[in-house]
């Protein structure tokens, strides 16, 4: 996947994953019921810190805070841009 866009320092651009549409039992979310995702893939990263090299990669799939990031919408698709250290794991 190749964006045009490049984070800066220590940022990265995510694509966070789709929300939940049903329930493990089959029940149907609406959509004013859905959670903002908290996982998704790394689309691009930065170039780091001087002292702090950025340890994510494109491609990665990452949990992140609920409320991390900002949003933006690139190409028609919903991302996020955050820093790195709002990122808790890699899954």
């Amino acid at each position: 996947m190749s964006l045009n866009i490049q984070p800066l320092a220590d940022r990265v651009v995510i694509e966070p994953a789709p929300a939940e549409t049903k329930t493990a039992s089959g029940i149907i979310i609406p959509d004013s019921a859905k959670e903002k995702p908290q996982e998704g893939i790394v689309v691009a990263v930065g170039q780091g810190k001087k002292d702090e090299p950025i340890t994510v990669k494109v491609g990665d799939k990452v949990l992140y805070g609920k409320y991390s990031g900002t949003e933006l919408k690139l190409e028609g698709k919903d991302y996020l841009i955050m820093r790195e250290a709002d990122i808790f794991a890699i899954i």
